[in-house]
């Protein structure tokens, strides 16, 4: 590990991580009038996040950070591509391509296993072998909600406990296997170009992650992995649907099988990307 890479790991090993986080989504949940419109705005400044494209632009009509935090946009401001898949989120390429046998590249030659990301079955991680994969980094400044890039029936959710460190692009290019070690929700669909994963990765201050069918997954926490199985038809989506969001943000990770698919041309890592605009075609 290089001395850059030690600068980025030491004081998030040091840092009690479950600790602050658990208070950092205390602090996200309160309501708390000014000093709560104090802080929306503070957090504006910082990140420059553009309230034009909300739904409500003010900030004092949030009752709690998180309720800022997940805003809807306003009608209209992220159109759909005519696409076989489309970005289902607002942020950043951090990688994306073919996975070599069951490992997907994360950062600086560090890699991880299908099987690891999704929680130990190897029979799901199986039918990823040789497949595609992309994983999107949400900054602060991003829109939070995560949507559908393909009409699709859910099948499972699994969540799957972990650390919580950053899931900044430093800390991706420090830490071997991270996506692999943080919290995560794992959510299968099934579609008609086949089956599907989206991962939600939980970070460092990252409150907590839910869905559209479920609410709120993680809290309260425990050591075991946990599943939720559901029947064809009973959880559908049509592309763009919201299907998810994060109390605080982080990053998403799709698994596809093994086929024809060609990304976006314009892709490449760093890249700022945009909810509804192309991403892969079969």
């Amino acid at each position: 590990m290089s001395i850059e890479d030690l600068r980025t790991m030491l004081p998030q090993r040091l840092l009690p991580k479950r600790a602050l986080t658990e208070l950092a989504g205390r602090i996200a949940a309160a309501e708390n009038g000014a000093r709560t419109t104090a802080l929306i705005e503070r957090f504006i400044r910082r990140y420059g996040v553009n309230m034009a494209e909300a739904a409500n632009p003010d900030p004092a009509a949030y009752k709690s950070f998180n309720e800022f935090f997940t805003r809807p946009l306003k009608d209209g401001v992220r159109p759909l591509a005519k696409a076989d898949w489309i970005c289902p989120v607002d942020g950043a390429i951090s990688a994306f391509g073919a996975i070599q046998a069951d490992q997907v590249f994360q950062a600086k030659g560090h890699g991880y296993s299908t099987t690891a990301l999704v929680g130990g079955d190897a029979s799901l991680a199986g039918r990823f072998q040789d497949g595609h994969f992309a994983t999107l980094y949400l900054s602060p400044k991003d829109y939070h909600r995560i949507h559908m890039p393909v009409a699709g029936t859910l099948r499972q959710m699994i969540w799957v406990p972990g650390s919580l460190y950053s899931v900044n692009p430093a800390t991706a290019r420090a830490l071997p296997g991270l996506f692999a070690k943080n919290e995560r929700v794992v959510c299968v669909f099934d579609t008609a170009h086949g089956p599907f994963v989206l991962v939600l990765v939980g970070a460092t201050i990252v409150g907590s992650m839910a869905t559209t069918w479920h609410g709120v997954v993680n809290p309260p926490r425990h050591p075991e992995v946990k599943t939720w199985d559901y029947p064809a038809g009973q959880v559908e989506f049509a592309q763009g649907d919201e299907m998810g969001r994060f109390l605080l943000g982080s990053t998403v990770v799709m698994l596809w099988p093994k086929s024809g698919m060609a990304f976006n041309p314009e892709w490449a890592p760093a890249r700022p990307i945009r909810l509804g605009e192309q991403m892969a075609n079969l």
